[in-house]
């Protein structure tokens, strides 16, 4: 089974039926991966290393205890026995029943879905036989449909490839923050797309990464470690890895292959009457290349003497939510709230906030439209809410869900909606959108006393 991010948020998710004895609360047709991102093509699998990895080190099981090992060694057979498992039409209609009763939220205002009717139509697919690969598609279709939320979809299978623009890493890997034995992080692969880069380098499944390029990410986040991976297609980059629990660690060199295009355009204009430059920032969607390129086209506009920015988000219908996320926070002091978010699963039910200084704190527009979308929402009113910034053009589109992609054993997949964010307001967008400061575009000096009033509001109540 494939995994993924998040579109306008994405998690990634797998199947094995046999690991049930051996991990509790586990089900069946997926274990759900997750990150606060964008949508990202990955298969989850269970390989061998590669005969061209250079072994650094013995495996030394020293420290976690042997049985322990054992079994990690166990779950890592099955899961590799469990991907040539043939999956019947009923399977994978039951594999998206699944998905969404662990992870859908119902967002309507009708709440269609209740846990006792979703369980009659899994009572309902487990009594029926469906004859063909495109009936269980069918069925899945309708299924989804009945939910009345209309960004919960099936996904062909040629439709579902096309999610790879949204590989943070550009090798065709994932990686998750989860907590080590000590109290604190360790980073691990959680998702890897089936004879991409990093799988076919050796790469597995579980895999702790240790270092980048030489450079320790102990602290890192995901999203920055998965950034500092990126670089220019063909390219190489070489990872430290530590195979499991107990395994050994190796350094594995693997070519990038970069499928997202650079979604940022940017000029320097210069203001009437020989008055102060203006950077002028386009970004297209918030793919896995919107974070890096904009912060770049950031610092090459104030090395040519921009005083202020425009940031133009019309007709962006969004992307990643952790793309979107990081963008709002280059603007943002320390401590800002960019996003709260609420969903069905825990990892949904927290607030991201800026954890270091601004990249600029230059005057900003932004421009919006009502095709002005999900994660460039969230840019906009994260930017509004603490003052960096006015929303100039028109209302915007009003889409606040958060939405997860699934693969499928047969490499359909489901969009999913799992979550739903509100400003730094606390403000809900989705259905009613954000108004702008202005229609047309201000004078500059209109803009900043906007937003020195907007501050002193802000800190004096």
């Amino acid at each position: 089974m494939r995994l993924l991010y998040c579109h306008t948020s994405i998690p990634f998710h797998s199947s094995n039926s046999k690991l049930q004895s051996l991990i509790p609360n586990f089900t069946p047709p997926k274990t759900l991966i997750r990150i606060l991102s964008g949508a990202l093509s990955l298969t989850l699998i269970a390989s061998s290393p590669s005969p061209f990895l250079a072994l650094e080190s013995p495996s030394s099981p020293s420290s976690p205890s042997s049985e322990y090992c054992r079994e990690q060694d166990l779950i890592e057979d099955l899961s590799s026995e469990s991907e040539e498992t043939f999956v019947t039409n009923e399977g994978i209609v039951e594999e998206a029943w699944e998905i969404v009763n662990d992870s859908f939220l119902d967002t309507s205002r009708q709440h269609r879905w209740s846990p006792e009717n979703w369980q009659r139509k899994k009572e309902d697919i487990r009594s029926s036989s469906i004859q063909s690969r495109s009936k269980a598609h069918d069925v899945i279709k309708r299924m989804l449909a009945s939910l009345g939320d209309p960004y919960t979809r099936f996904l062909s299978p040629d439709q579902f490839s096309k999610m790879a623009r949204y590989d943070v890493s550009g090798i065709g890997m994932n990686i998750k923050e989860v907590p080590d034995e000590n109290g604190g992080t360790k980073l691990r692969v959680l998702g890897l797309v089936l004879d991409g880069p990093a799988h076919l380098a050796g790469v597995r499944q579980g895999d702790e990464v240790l270092a980048v390029n030489g450079m320790d990410v102990a602290g890192k986040s995901a999203f920055e470690v998965l950034s500092s991976i990126q670089g220019p297609n063909e390219t190489s980059v070489t990872l430290k890895v530590k195979h499991g629990n107990c395994g050994p660690i190796q350094s594995v060199t693997i070519e990038r292959q970069v499928v997202a295009r650079t979604p940022v355009f940017y000029r320097i204009e210069q203001m009437e009457n020989g008055g102060p430059s203006v950077g002028y920032m386009r970004l297209k969607e918030f793919n896995a290349l919107a974070r890096k390129d904009l912060a770049i086209a950031m610092k090459r506009l104030q090395k040519m003497g921009a005083s202020y920015f425009v940031l133009d988000l019309r007709d962006n219908l969004g992307g990643l939510v952790q793309a979107g996320i990081e963008i709002a926070k280059l603007f943002l002091n320390q401590g800002d709230t960019v996003i709260y978010t609420v969903g069905k699963d825990p990892q949904y039910q927290q607030s991201a906030v800026a954890d270091n200084q601004p990249l600029t704190e230059a005057p900003l527009i932004v421009l919006v439209n009502n095709n002005t979308a999900s994660a460039s929402e969230i840019v906009a009113s994260a930017l509004h809410d603490n003052c960096r910034a006015v929303l100039v053009g028109e209302k915007t589109f009003g889409k606040g869900l958060i939405q997860s992609v699934f693969e499928l054993h047969d490499g359909s997949g489901v969009v999913v909606t799992v979550g739903k964010y509100v400003t730094p307001n606390h403000k809900d967008i989705n259905g009613n959108g954000i108004e702008p400061d202005y229609r047309n575009f201000p004078g500059w000096h209109d803009v900043e006393q906007r937003l020195s009033q907007c501050k002193y509001v802000h800190e004096h109540g």
